[in-house]
C-alpha cells in the first residue's frame, strides 16, 4: 500500500518553529533535491508566509512562489488558505477571494487546502469553486478540536458537507497535536466508509502524540500525511518525515521517498536550524513535548507567537496562566478550534485577561466581530452575559458576512495606483494595506540603489 508524504518545511514547519522568519535564500539551494525525493507535495505558501515576506522579510511573497516554482518542476506546489479570510485575519469580499486563488495558481500553486476556523463551510464555497474553475486541486480542510460539542458523527456529517462540495480530497486538520492515535483510527476508518475521496491528515508533534497518530491513521487507510524533515521537526512542528517513511516501509508501506536524498535535504537544514537558535529566534521551549496542549490545546504557530508577545511585554512569566486562561475563553465563545484567526483573537483575549488582571475588563475588537457573526457561526453555545455586554440590544447576524462586503478589487487597483506592478501587488495591498505600502517603497528604493550602483560601477 502507498501512503503519500507532503513535505512541509518551507511552510508549516517554519511557522510553527521559527514565526515564518526563514528567508527565500536559507532554503533555495535545496529546492532542486526536494523535488527530486518523491514527496506527494510540497507545502511552501500560504498561512504566514504571506504576511511575514512583506513584514519582516522584504520578500514579495509572489516573487518568492514563482521562485520557487522556477526549481521545482516535479512536484505539486500546496499552500493553506483561510477560506474567506484568505490568508489575514478578516473576511474579504468574493471578488478578492476568486482574484487571489486565481493567481495563486497562474503563480505556481498546485493543491490549495481550504478552511475555516470554524467549520463553516459557508466560508470556503467560493474559494472552492475558484479553485476547481482555474484548474487547482480543492482539498477541503475540517479543524479537528476536543470539545462537548466536536464527536465523531460530527466530523463525519462535515466530511459529507465537503464531498458535498466537489473537493478533490478531505483534510483532518489537527492543528494542536491533540488527536490521540484510536481517535485518528476511527475517524479516519469512518471517513474512508463513508467518503469517497482522499484523505489526509495533518497534526503536529506538540503532544508528542504525532507519529503513534499517524501511524494508526495510515492503519485506517489515511491516504496522505504532512511531515516535516526531521532538522525542522518535533516539538511544535511536525513528526520528522524519515522516521515515519522508515517506520512505514518496515511495515510493508511504500512512500515513493528516497532516504538518500532525504539526507541531503536535512543535512543541508542542519546549519539553518543552528543559525536560528544562535540568533535566539528558534526558542528551544517549541521543541519539547507539551503534554499541558492536550488541556489547553494551543497550536504550534499560536504557542511560538504567544512566547514572542510575551517577551514583548517582558511577561514571560505570566505563559502559564495565560495558558490555563485560554480554554476559558474557549468556552465563553462556543469552543471555536483554535485555528488562525480563531487562535489569535482567543489568545489575545486570555493575554489580556491575565495583563490585566480582570477577565473581560477589555474586549478586543474581534471577540466583539466574533460575537456579531462577522466570523461565522459559532460551533456551540456562547456565553450570555457576555454576549450582552459586548452586543447590548443587537442581533448577532445569521447570513454569511462576506454577503454583506461591496466588491474591492478594482477600486483598490485605482487607490494604489503605480505603486503596483500588477495584479498579485493590488492583492497584497488589499490583504495587509500599510504593510504592503511600506515594502513596495522598499522594493523602489532598492532597485534605485541598484541602479546607481551599476552606473557608478560602470
Amino acid at each position: 500500500m502507498k501512503v503519500n508524504i507532503t513535505e512541509t518545511v518551507l511552510r508549516d514547519a517554519n511557522q510553527s518553529l521559527i514565526a515564518t522568519r526563514m528567508p527565500f535564500s536559507d532554503f533555495e539551494g535545496i529546492l532542486e533535491k526536494i523535488d527530486d525525493a518523491g514527496y506527494h507535495s510540497i507545502e511552501c505558501w500560504g498561512g504566514a508566509t504571506f504576511d511575514s515576506c512583506l513584514r519582516y522579510l522584504n520578500e514579495d511573497p509572489w516573487e518568492r512562489l514563482r521562485k520557487i516554482k522556477s526549481k521545482i518542476k516535479k512536484t505539486k506546489l500546496q499552500m493553506l488558505l483561510r477560506g474567506q479570510n484568505i490568508i489575514a485575519y478578516k473576511h474579504y469580499p468574493d471578488d478578492v477571494v476568486r482574484k487571489f486563488v486565481e493567481h495563486a495558481i497562474q503563480n505556481g500553486i498546485d493543491i490549495i487546502r481550504i478552511f475555516d476556523a470554524l467549520n463553516d463551510f459557508r466560508n470556503i464555497e467560493v474559494a472552492v469553486e475558484q479553485t476547481l474553475k482555474s484548474g487547482g486541486h480543492a482539498q477541503g480542510a475540517i479543524c479537528y478540536t476536543i470539545s462537548p460539542i466536536h464527536n465523531l458523527e460530527n466530523y463525519i456529517k462535515l466530511g459529507k458537507q465537503l464531498e458535498g462540495m466537489g473537493v478533490d480530497s478531505i483534510c483532518i486538520k489537527d492543528m494542536s497535536g491533540i488527536m490521540g492515535p484510536q481517535e485518528a483510527y476511527d475517524l479516519i476508518k469512518a471517513l474512508k466508509e463513508t467518503i469517497n475521496k482522499p484523505i489526509v491528515l495533518h497534526t503536529h508533534s506538540t503532544t508528542g502524540l504525532g507519529p503513534i497518530t499517524y501511524f494508526k491513521a495510515v492503519e485506517a487507510g489515511c491516504d496522505v500525511i504532512d511531515c516535516a524533515i526531521s532538522a525542522f521537526s518535533g516539538g511544535t512542528s511536525q513528526p520528522a518525515t524519515e522516521s515515519l517513511h522508515f517506520a512505514l516501509k518496515q511495515s510493508g508501506y511504500e512512500t515513493g521517498l528516497d532516504e538518500v536524498i532525504l539526507k541531503e535535504i536535512n543535512d543541508f537544514f542542519k546549519p539553518v536550524k543552528d543559525k536560528f537558535i544562535q540568533s535566539g529566534v528558534l526558542d528551544p521551549y517549541v521543541l519539547g513535548s507539551e503534554t499541558d496542549a492536550l488541556v489547553y490545546q494551543v497550536p504550534g504557530g499560536m504557542l511560538s507567537n504567544l512566547i514572542s508577545q510575551l517577551k514583548q511585554s517582558n511577561s514571560l512569566d505570566k505563559l502559564a496562566e495565560v495558558l490555563q486562561e485560554i480554554p476559558r475563553v474557549r468556552k465563553d465563545l462556543g469552543y471555536p478550534p483554535l485555528v488562525t484567526p480563531m487562535s489569535q483573537i482567543v489568545g489575545a483575549q486570555a493575554t489580556t485577561n491575565v495583563l490585566l488582571g480582570e477577565r473581560y475588563q477589555s474586549i478586543s475588537t474581534e471577540v466583539k466581530s466574533y460575537f456579531r457573526g462577522e466570523y461565522g457561526k459559532a460551533p456551540g453555545e456562547v456565553n450570555a452575559e457576555l454576549v450582552k455586554k459586548v452586543l447590548g440590544d443587537e442581533e448577532p447576524m445569521t447570513h454569511r458576512f462576506a454577503d454583506t462586503l461591496e466588491p474591492e478589487f478594482e477600486k483598490a487597483k485605482k487607490e494604489i495606483g503605480s505603486m503596483a506592478k500588477n495584479d498579485e501587488d493590488v492583492l497584497s495591498y488589499i490583504i495587509f494595506p500599510p504593510i504592503a505600502e511600506k515594502f513596495f517603497k522598499y522594493r523602489e528604493e532598492s532597485a534605485a540603489l541598484k541602479v546607481n550602483y551599476t552606473i557608478t560601477k560602470v
